[in-house]
């Protein structure tokens, strides 16, 4: 009987389901109301756009495409870029190169700038225009000029060019303020030769230190920008140049969102020297600097890591000549107050040679005023060289030293590296082998006794770090060396 019944009570359910289902196709409910039907927006508020920004300064900004002639064009060629290096991290990859056969065709560089002046004068990265045989500039309108060299600044990456036009030109203003983080910017330029193309984003950072140009503070931005926005300009929503585009971070060589921008006060100093007179020039008192890292800042006993350390002084420069020295701190420049040598250099470079600086300097604990007539920077380069040392006896610190006068190559000044025990003191200070010590604290070490004596001096008045002036190649530079917890051997 149960199971009976229990058959008749689904049997009754089943045809309940059935006759719902069947009304279901014939009686209208919320989901026969929910029939798709067009839609659109009118009506809502539209977020802020940049169309009226964009159409206003967008006819100053230009195409530039230069070509170079390979056969006398000193460009370096592609070649590997090392793991690590600065290179390796923030490419110059705005410019397009298109590498040659074996022929004897002109390299292409595919490039961006903006006029600056009604008469034609234009504002692009050096590295656009370097080498430039023939400078083509396109403007907006897709009108065509033959673009002049004004002149370059390779420290900054900058260039001024000049083309003829028969009209007034238009033409945007450089901004007179810093761009705020989080302020909305519009890079316009001419990425893989599309001109005219607008990206949107904001400022990421400012103040950032790509390694490579010591006179730029660059600015960080994250809207796209490509190869062929290099030498193009970045706006505010003023219609103000911010920045120039000159490198991006990427590791694939498209854009990750990480640009970096020359900004417009340096472009104002820049280029009104390139107008004048074709070149930039910057003051210089003739001294290689360092940081002041926390062991060197021990072994001075500064309390903290700050100013640029002199390592080195042109012989008969102004710094020499007015009693600067090797191993003072400079922690002002006028009354700027030197934090690094990146930011004495920036502050130098503003010095018009011919005119005195005020330098203060801490030396052995004392804090001295130098006035110096500051000389023009040399662009001049020196090249480093490679030793190779085979001879020496065993020092303190766990290194193998030799007279330089023995070594040939290393002059007649100081003692040679030859060898550094893992396992010495000395491993963890920064010296490698092939360095020439020439003082310790000061005091200079003419022979491998010498060198054993400093060392055993400072560790008996319980220094626990020394300041090595050593010779690296063709550079003179500190570093610090712990000694406390290091073995001496008599």
């Amino acid at each position: 009987m149960r199971i009976v019944a229990a058959a008749r009570v689904c049997k009754a359910i089943r045809f309940a389901f059935f006759v719902a289902m069947i009304g279901a196709l014939f009686v209208p409910d919320k989901m026969n109301r929910s029939r798709a039907a067009e839609v659109d927006a009118v009506g809502v508020v539209a977020p802020i756009g940049f169309a009226e920004i964009v159409e206003r300064v967008r006819p100053a900004v230009v195409g530039i495409r230069v070509k170079t002639d390979q056969r006398t064009s000193d460009v370096p060629r592609p070649r590997p870029i090392p793991q690590g290096s600065m290179l390796d991290r923030f490419f110059r990859q705005f410019g397009i190169q298109i590498t040659p056969d074996q022929g004897s065709e002109p390299d292409t560089s595919v490039g961006a700038g903006f006029l600056i002046s009604g008469d034609g004068y234009i504002v692009t990265n050096e590295h656009v225009v370097t080498n430039g045989i023939d400078i083509e500039v396109t403007l907006d309108d897709g009108k065509i000029y033959s673009g002049r060299l004004i002149g370059s600044d390779p420290q900054t990456d900058l260039a001024l060019i000049k083309i003829s036009a028969a009209a007034d030109l238009p033409y945007v203003r450089l901004a007179t303020t810093e761009p705020r983080i989080g302020e909305w910017v519009l890079p316009i330029g001419n990425p893989f030769g599309f001109g005219g193309t607008v990206t949107a984003g904001i400022v990421s950072a400012r103040g950032r230190d790509l390694g490579e140009e010591p006179y730029s503070d660059f600015i960080q931005i994250d809207a796209p920008v490509n190869k062929g926005n290099s030498g193009g300009p970045t706006f505010n929503v003023r219609g103000e140049v911010v920045g120039v585009n000159t490198a991006i971070y990427s590791p694939s060589g498209g854009s990750v969102g990480v640009a970096f921008d020359i900004p417009a006060e340096t472009v104002k100093a820049v280029v009104q020297q390139l107008r004048e007179k074709g070149r930039v020039t910057r003051g210089s008192v003739g001294v290689y600097l360092q940081e002041v890292t926390p062991g060197i800042a021990d072994a001075l006993d500064m309390k903290k890591a700050q100013g640029a350390l002199v390592a080195q002084l042109d012989v008969g420069g102004p710094a020499a000549r007015q009693g600067i020295e090797a191993g003072d701190v400079i922690v002002f420049l006028n009354d700027h107050e030197v934090t690094s040598p990146r930011d004495f250099a920036r502050t130098m470079a503003a010095v018009v040679p011919g005119s005195d600086v005020n330098v203060r300097v801490l030396r052995n604990g004392q804090a001295l005023s130098v006035t110096v007539t500051a000389g023009e920077l040399s662009q001049a380069a020196k090249g480093p060289s490679d030793k190779q040392e085979k001879l020496g006896k065993e020092a303190v610190l766990g290194l193998t030293l030799a007279p330089a006068a023995l070594v040939p190559g290393a002059g007649e000044v100081g003692v040679v590296v030859l060898e550094i025990n893992p396992e010495g003191g000395a491993s963890a200070g920064g010296l490698q082998v092939g360095d020439i010590v020439l003082s310790i604290g000061g005091r200079p070490v003419a022979a491998v006794a010498d060198f054993n004596r400093l060392v055993g001096e400072a560790r008996g008045r319980a220094k626990r770090t020394l300041l090595i002036r050593i010779k690296r190649a063709d550079a003179m530079n500190f570093v610090a060396v712990p000694i406390d917890q290091a073995h001496i051997d008599e």
